[in-house]
């Protein structure tokens, strides 16, 4: 079987590409990260990943404050080499309603940043994209996992004094927390969906 030559801009320049580089691209396929100057391509979606971010999205916007909004699949520039694409974000208003950019938002417009794992970004998810939030300064950061069928969200804290996260809660069929806002999810609706 032979494969089509790659496109010049699969090919990193020296040093990789840069958060200004990547962004000026036009016609990547969906859901390409920049970490660490390296393109991340992902594989298609499972239906729980869907319907766990489609749950949390509606869920966080829902209940979010009248000043933050939630969206998925949105890039954020967070450093020189770093243009992650979080699975949820919940982000100021005022940045939900810019209209440019229109395909990413800044550092400081994020909330919360919530990654669903799937078994291709399980070490990025776990490792990679939780220590480069923390360092770039998002408090607020959940983990989703699929544990046989059941979802579970880890949800952490970023530390000041350290500038990394601590694990503040292990949630398990109902997710209730007080920060960043008042929220209340049931994470067994993620099988209903």
């Amino acid at each position: 079987m032979g494969f089509a030559p790659l496109p010049d801009w699969v090919i990193p320049p020296t040093g990789g590409f840069t958060a200004d580089d990547f962004l000026k691209m036009r016609g990547l396929p969906r859901h390409i990260e920049l970490i660490d100057g390296s393109l991340i391509f992902a594989s298609p979606q499972q239906k729980w990943h869907v319907r766990v971010v489609d749950l949390l999205t509606n869920e966080l916007d829902r209940q979010a404050p009248g000043h933050l909004r939630a969206q998925r699949d949105m890039s954020v520039r967070l450093a020189k080499r770093q243009v992650p694409e979080p699975d949820v974000l919940v982000v100021t208003a005022e940045a939900f309603e810019r209209d440019e950019p229109s395909t990413y938002y800044f550092l400081e417009d994020l909330v919360l940043a919530v990654e669903a794992v799937s078994p291709e970004s399980e070490d990025r998810d776990r490792d990679t994209k939780p220590r480069k939030y923390a360092a770039a300064g998002i408090r607020h950061f959940w983990r989703v996992e699929n544990d046989e069928g059941r979802t579970v969200v880890y949800v952490y804290e970023r530390d000041p004094a350290t500038g990394c996260y601590g694990l503040s809660g292990i949630h398990h069929d109902q997710l209730k927390v007080s920060v960043p806002f008042d929220i209340e999810i049931d994470l067994n609706a993620v099988g209903r969906r």
